[in-house]
């Protein structure tokens, strides 16, 4: 597969507003991401390259500093191969460790999970991703019917299973992250996870325990009627891929208007995860 390089560059940029566009490009098909000099490269098929929507990521996010970027077509090249080489396990609350199959276990870890990452996103590395690991480990999931929303590579949703989650739906419309699951079940010797393509038109009629949504602000805030709709009274709702403050201010509102109660917050660099409690 070819790919293209877009390389961002901006003497003003802070850490912040890095992580928030890269969020935002990860949402219009870039999938690999590296920090150059003063900047970082987003890289993405260049079938997939649209100038446009790209554009347009820019003048909706960079508002308060300067950005230039530069596009490059590359040569072909196992890019799963060489992503694979900078991707190294990590460990979370000191009881989960989730590494690849080209690393060794560590079977004293209480839970393990394997994922190939295949160029995903999901792996546990970013801030959002581990804040959701950590509330799955801190909460009772033990035979409850659970929704992992914009799964990627489905780890929520083994670990959900791995805590004792009777069934779990992972929902993607990436195609690459549906089959991505399927895969990881196998790795990890894990049923009852049943992987669907779309989105929130999934959900319709279906009831849960437990939401788990990590994606961005504004998906959440357009899906989280829907959300309400399918949680039971008593029910949880966890939800990332946002900011703490404005971010956490909006979704909160939204959420208590559908008939949701706040729970609490995780913030990790600026990144932020709630959890919420359906009402009756």
């Amino acid at each position: 597969m070819r790919y293209s390089s877009v390389t961002f560059t901006s003497a003003t940029m802070a850490d912040w507003q890095k992580d928030l566009l890269i969020a935002e490009l990860a949402d219009i098909g870039y999938d690999t991401f590296e920090d150059v000099d003063q900047g970082f490269a987003a890289y993405i098929p260049t079938a997939n390259l649209d100038i446009q929507a790209l554009e347009t990521v820019l003048l909706n996010n960079t508002e308060g500093f300067a950005v230039s970027y530069e596009v490059q077509d590359l040569e072909d090249q196992n890019w799963n191969k060489l992503w694979e080489s900078n991707f190294q396990p990590i460990t979370v609350d000191d009881v989960c460790y989730v590494r690849a199959t080209f690393h060794e276990p560590r079977p004293h870890m209480l839970y393990e999970i394997i994922i190939d990452p295949k160029m995903s996103f999901g792996t546990g590395h970013h801030q959002t991703t581990s804040m959701m690991l950590s509330y799955i480990l801190e909460n009772d999931f033990e035979g409850k019917d659970v929704l992992d929303m914009g799964c990627g590579t489905g780890i929520l949703a083994l670990l959900a299973r791995k805590r004792g989650a009777a069934n779990v739906l992972a929902v993607d419309y990436d195609e690459v992250c549906v089959a991505s699951v399927e895969e990881n079940k196998v790795l990890n010797s894990v049923d009852q996870i049943t992987a669907a393509l779309g989105s929130k038109e999934v959900l319709a009629g279906r009831i849960f325990d437990t939401i788990l949504a990590n994606i961005n602000r504004n998906i959440l805030m357009d899906q989280l009627e829907q959300y309400s709709l399918s949680t039971k009274k008593g029910g949880e709702l966890y939800i990332s891929g946002f900011y703490d403050g404005e971010d956490l201010v909006l979704l909160t509102e939204k959420a208590t208007e559908v008939g949701f109660a706040f729970e609490g917050k995780k913030v990790l660099d600026k990144w932020c995860s709630a959890k919420f409690t359906k009402l009756g």
